[in-house]
């Protein structure tokens, strides 16, 4: 039942990521510059620039969490006992 939750959570929050996509325009300035005179004049290269530009700003985010589900799967440790000591700790 424990897993069931977990998945349900996980494709709940997955598919709230992904609905809620919010348009971003990310350009410098020069580009900026040289995009709004070419729109002006009637090219449409200013969509094909901007999602270069959000490829480009998502793949590094992509590869991180990549191996940091890679390591996390790999390296945590299952019934794993822990010895403590039943008297009080003195933090002083």
């Amino acid at each position: 039942m424990k897993k069931q939750l977990r998945f349900l959570f996980f494709f709940l929050a997955l598919g709230l990521t992904i609905t809620t996509v919010v348009p971003a325009k990310a350009q410098c300035a020069m580009c900026t510059a040289t995009v709004e005179s070419n729109s002006e004049s009637g090219a449409s290269a200013t969509n094909g620039l901007n999602n270069g530009i959000m490829y480009l700003l998502a793949a590094p985010y992509l590869a991180v969490a990549v191996l940091g589900f890679i390591w996390y799967k790999k390296y945590r440790r299952k019934n794993v006992e822990l010895n403590m000591r039943q008297e009080k700790l003195n933090l002083n």
